[in-house]
């Protein structure tokens, strides 16, 4: 049984660990952190990617777990109504549609229970430190655990890819700045919202506040737009520091909110960026999700193209046994046209929702069959 080193815990890595077991393949999965990662904003599940939480045993269980949201308003920077909607909501689309809103979390832990269930094996509180392609594998030093050798190794692990930077180059290649930077974070509901979404903007900063867990909790997505910026990407205080000067101009509750970022146990902050690599694969490496072909938060899209991208490559490796390149060049030449219809929703219109129509087309625009 040939050997998958999947780096990540994320949807893609979760996904792609479940349907290679499904297909032959014993997999591995490594994850720097020390249990799946908490916290994160709702995300959206349209189109094909409904089809592959169907196979893989878990849509009914994420519909019943979706956000319920019944609409919209939008605020000034005072906190003045300027509109509302009971049609849709800038996070999750239409209400009335086919689609499914839910919170990452929610989404990771019933796709690692599925990988479980397979017997995929997990290696937490670690990640991979070097990769040395031999002629009958990749030998795989990792930071704290012993060194292994593995079949095959795909990097799902994000925008900020190990994989990508040790297989291809650094992230400078291939990350293409959007010109904004984003936060998300939980809190208390203190503002009473039942099931209703707000948004705020100004200029040049934002942020959008919705309630879940029976209104119980609000997740927060504060952000500013800006030309790229130097941060430590493992520095969280001087993350907030940043997020908080940039807001402290706005009115409202926004004081408030940003007392509570300082205190949230799952913050998270980071540029709004495109992946474009020339070639996903090199040798035995290859990339899936938001390491391969990140579009962004801005895209709506970044979760289904983790769940489409891994279902993919799980079945081209199941066709073609033993020939991992034909399997990388068929995956890559079934997604590409896919990832990159998604990845231009962030750039057609960045101040709103795409269009209707490029939504329908990127949302289905690749059959999970061919």
């Amino acid at each position: 049984m040939k050997t998958v080193l999947v780096s990540g815990a994320g949807v893609a890595g979760l996904t792609l660990a479940y349907w290679l077991r499904r297909n032959g393949f014993a997999p591995t999965v490594v994850e720097r952190a020390p249990a799946l990662r908490p916290g994160g904003q709702a995300v959206d599940v349209r189109g094909v990617a409904l089809d592959v939480l169907e196979r893989t045993g878990i849509l009914d269980e994420a519909r019943n777990a979706r956000t319920r949201l019944r609409g919209m308003a939008m605020l000034d920077s005072e906190g003045n109504e300027l509109w509302r909607s009971t049609e849709m909501t800038y996070s999750g689309g239409r209400l009335d549609g086919a689609d499914i809103e839910v919170l990452r979390e929610d989404l990771t832990r019933m796709l690692h229970r599925r990988a479980l269930a397979e017997d995929v094996e997990f290696l937490y509180d670690d990640s991979i430190a070097t990769l040395d392609e031999q002629p009958d594998g990749v030998r795989v030093g990792f930071e704290t655990g012993p060194a292994r050798t593995f079949d095959l190794v795909v990097g799902a692990d994000g925008l900020h890819s190990r994989v990508r930077r040790l297989a291809l180059g650094p992230e400078e290649r291939f990350a293409s700045h959007l010109g904004s930077y984003l936060t998300v974070f939980s809190t208390d509901n203190f503002l009473d919202l039942d099931h209703w979404e707000l948004w705020l903007k100004e200029e040049t900063v934002g942020y959008c506040l919705y309630p879940v867990r029976d209104n119980s909790e609000l997740r927060a997505t504060l952000g500013f737009t800006s030309e790229p910026i130097d941060f430590d990407h493992r520095d969280l205080e001087q993350q907030k520091t940043i997020m908080a000067d940039r807001l402290a101009h706005v009115g409202w509750e926004t004081p408030r909110l940003l007392r509570a970022m300082r205190e949230a146990p799952d913050f998270y902050f980071d540029a709004m960026a495109q992946i474009h690599v020339e070639r996903w694969s090199t040798g035995r490496v290859t990339l899936v999700g938001d390491a391969g072909y990140c579009a962004s938060p801005l895209s709506g899209q970044g979760t289904s193209l983790a769940l489409v991208g891994a279902y993919i490559l799980a079945d081209e490796l199941g066709r073609h046994g033993d020939d991992h390149a034909a399997a990388f060049a068929r995956y890559e030449a079934r997604m590409r046209p896919f990832a990159e219809l998604n990845q231009a929703l962030a750039t057609e219109n960045p101040g709103g929702m795409p269009a209707d129509e490029s939504l329908e087309k990127a949302k289905n625009g690749i059959s999970l069959d061919d």
